[in-house]
């Protein structure tokens, strides 16, 4: 369970990351010249976002397995 919860935590992390990042780098590296702010905004929002939670959430099992196995075998 806390293996899951910290996945969980790295997709509530992951997501506005990506969108973050997928904002910026479509806004500077677009060749779209009418509406770049709109094509940045819903890229970033519905496909570099969820993307970058997918991964918050595989990173935070792989780290929370870690962690969990770690302390057990103490």
């Amino acid at each position: 369970m806390r293996c899951f919860l910290i996945g969980l935590l790295g997709a509530v992390a992951g997501y506005p990351l990506g969108a973050f990042v997928g904002y910026f780098l479509i806004h500077w590296f677009s060749s779209n010249k009418h509406d770049r702010s709109v094509e940045a905004a819903m890229t970033g929002a519905f496909v570099v976002g969820p993307l970058g939670a997918v991964i918050g959430f595989v990173v935070g099992l792989v780290l929370g397995g870690r962690r969990s196995r770690t302390a057990s075998e103490s």
